[in-house]
């Protein structure tokens, strides 16, 4: 289960907050200094 900005995705019934928290989340992890590829788990 996920957990984006304290709310479980799953609890999350509107897409577009969903996709702002996940966002937000995203953000979050770049000020942290992580690279995009880390963050998204790409290759």
């Amino acid at each position: 289960m996920k957990v984006v900005s304290g709310y479980k995705m799953q609890e999350i019934q509107d897409p577009l907050i969903n996709k702002v928290r996940y966002l937000d989340k995203l953000v979050n992890e770049l000020v942290k200094g992580k690279k995009m590829e880390k963050i998204l788990r790409t290759s």
